[in-house]
C-alpha cells in the first residue's frame, strides 16, 4: 500500500492459523487471501509477508509452539516488520507473550476489523458504535494483559477504595466511558427513530442491500440510484447505511438502503454495536442478498450472511431476492451457466452491477416481490376531489382511469398503507 502523506507505511505480516481441529476450519488459501484484503483495507499498512501456518491446536500461552515462534521471529526481524496480524482470536495472554517474543505490535482478527471500522465510520452514530465496540473489546484485554497488574494505588475517594489495583481502575474507567457513549448513542438513535417515523408517513417500502463484504453492494446501489457512494474493490468500503429513494419501472417508489458488509467471524462486539445501523434491514419490505458469484467461497459466504441475518432477528417471512453479482469476472461458459440457473429460479437474478447487465430484470423482480402486499381496487371520485386524485397519481398506484358525467373512475393497485392514507385524507 502506498504511504499516507509523509508518514511511512507500517510494514506488516499477516498470518492465518490453519488449526486442523477447528470446527469451522476454512480453506487456508482463501482465508489467507481474505485476511490480506482486510489488512490492505486499513490505510498506512504495507503487507510485506503473508503465510498460512498449520497448527494441530493453539498453545494456550503462546498460540504457536516455541520452534514456530523462533522461525517467525527471525523472518519478522529480517523483513523489518513492526505489526503482525493474526487471522483469528488471540487471548490477551497469548498477545502479550507474542509481542514480548517478537518485539512487535500484534492485532488479532477482531482488533483489525475494529481498526478498519474506526477508520471508516462517517456518521455520528457509526463513530459512537465503533467506540463502544472497541471499548468492549479492550475491556476483555485487561484480563492479565498488563505488566502493571500488581501496582497498587491509594484510594483518593474519587478513584476507588484503598489498595485498588490498576486493572480495576482501568475497567472502571472503561465502564464509565461506555455508559457515557451509550447515552449519546441513545440520543442519536432517537433522532433516527424520528426520521424513520417521518418516512413511515410516506409509506415507501424499504429495500435493503445485504451481503458479504466486497460483494458489490455499493456498486449496485450506485447503478440503481446514480448516487456517488464509495464503491471500491476493498473490504468494508461502506460502513454507514446510505439511503436513496428510487421509483421502480411499473412499480412503487422505494427507499434503497446500502448497509455494512458482513464477514465470517464478525466480532460479537460489532454485531451488537451495529444493530441500530442494521435496523433498516429489520424493517425492510424486501431484502436483496448480493453475492459475489465469482468468489470461490461464495456458498460459504452465503451461509455466513444468512447466519448473521438470523442472529439479527430478521424474519424468515421477509421477501428476499438473491442477486448473483460479478458475472463479468466469470469465464464465459461459467457466466452462461449462472444465467441459466438463475433463469430457472424466481428468487435469483444473475447480473453485473459493474457493467450494468441485468438491471432491468432486477428492478422488475423487485417490483414483483413488493406487489405481494398490494391489491387492486376500484375508486369513484367526484370532479371536486382533485387533490386525492393527484395524490394517487403521485404515488404511482393508478392502473387506468375513465371519466363520465359523475366524475373519475380509477382502478388502483396499492398497499394497505396507501389505502389507509388515502381514506384518511378528506375529499
Amino acid at each position: 500500500m502506498a504511504d499516507t502523506g509523509d508518514t511511512p507505511a507500517t510494514r506488516a505480516a499477516v498470518l492465518h492459523p490453519d488449526i486442523r481441529t477447528a470446527p469451522d476450519r476454512r480453506d487456508p488459501g482463501y482465508a489467507l487471501a481474505e485476511a490480506v484484503a482486510l489488512a490492505r483495507a486499513l490505510p498506512g499498512l504495507e503487507v510485506v509477508w503473508s503465510e498460512s501456518v498449520r497448527l494441530p491446536k493453539a498453545n494456550p500461552g503462546t498460540f504457536f509452539g516455541s520452534g514456530k515462534i523462533e522461525e517467525i521471529g527471525a523472518r519478522l526481524r529480517a523483513e523489518d516488520i513492526g505489526l503482525v496480524l493474526i487471522d483469528g482470536p488471540v487471548t490477551p495472554v497469548q498477545q502479550r507473550n507474542l509481542e514480548r517474543a517478537w518485539k512487535v505490535k500484534l492485532l488479532d482478527r477482531t482488533g483489525l476489523i475494529l481498526e478498519i471500522f474506526s477508520d471508516r465510520a462517517a456518521t455520528r452514530e457509526g463513530v459512537l458504535q465503533v467506540e463502544m465496540a472497541a471499548l468492549s473489546y479492550q475491556r476483555t484485554r485487561l484480563v492479565r494483559a498488563w505488566t502493571h497488574l500488581e501496582r497498587q494505588r491509594g484510594g483518593l475517594g474519587f478513584v476507588g477504595g484503598p489498595g485498588e489495583t490498576q486493572i480495576e481502575a482501568d475497567r472502571r474507567a472503561i465502564d464509565e466511558q461506555l455508559v457515557r457513549l451509550r447515552r449519546q448513542l441513545d440520543k442519536v438513535v432517537r433522532t433516527r427513530s424520528l426520521h424513520r417515523a417521518a418516512r413511515a408517513k410516506v409509506p415507501y417500502p424499504v429495500v435493503a442491500l445485504v451481503g458479504y463484504t466486497n460483494a458489490g453492494k455499493s456498486t449496485l446501489f450506485n447503478r440503481l440510484t446514480g448516487a456517488e457512494v464509495m464503491a471500491k474493490d476493498m473490504l468494508f468500503a461502506t460502513l454507514d447505511p446510505t439511503m436513496r429513494a428510487i421509483r421502480l419501472p411499473e412499480g412503487p417508489e422505494v427507499i434503497l438502503s446500502d448497509t455494512v458488509g458482513f464477514i465470517s467471524h464478525l466480532p460479537t462486539e460489532l454485531v451488537a454495536a451495529f444493530r441500530a445501523t442494521l435496523e433498516e434491514v429489520l424493517e425492510a419490505a424486501l431484502i436483496l442478498h448480493v453475492r459475489d458469484i465469482s468468489h470461490p467461497e461464495t456458498e460459504a459466504q452465503k451461509r455466513d450472511v444468512e447466519a448473521i441475518l438470523e442472529d439479527l432477528g430478521v424474519a424468515e417471512t421477509t421477501p428476499r431476492l438473491e442477486v448473483w453479482n460479478k458475472l463479468d469476472l466469470l469465464a464465459p461458459e461459467e457466466a452462461a451457466a449462472a444465467r441459466a440457473t438463475a433463469a430457472r429460479r424466481d428468487d435469483v437474478l444473475a447480473l453485473s452491477a459493474w457493467e450494468g447487465e441485468g438491471m432491468a430484470d432486477l428492478t422488475q423482480a423487485m417490483a414483483g416481490a413488493l406487489e405481494g402486499e398490494r391489491r387492486e381496487e376500484r375508486l369513484d371520485l367526484g370532479f371536486d376531489d382533485g387533490r386525492r386524485r393527484a395524490w394517487l397519481f403521485e404515488k404511482g398506484v393508478v392502473l387506468d382511469e375513465t371519466q363520465d358525467e359523475a366524475g373519475y373512475h380509477l382502478r388502483v393497485r396499492w398497499s394497505p398503507k396507501h389505502a389507509a392514507q388515502f381514506r384518511a385524507m378528506s375529499g
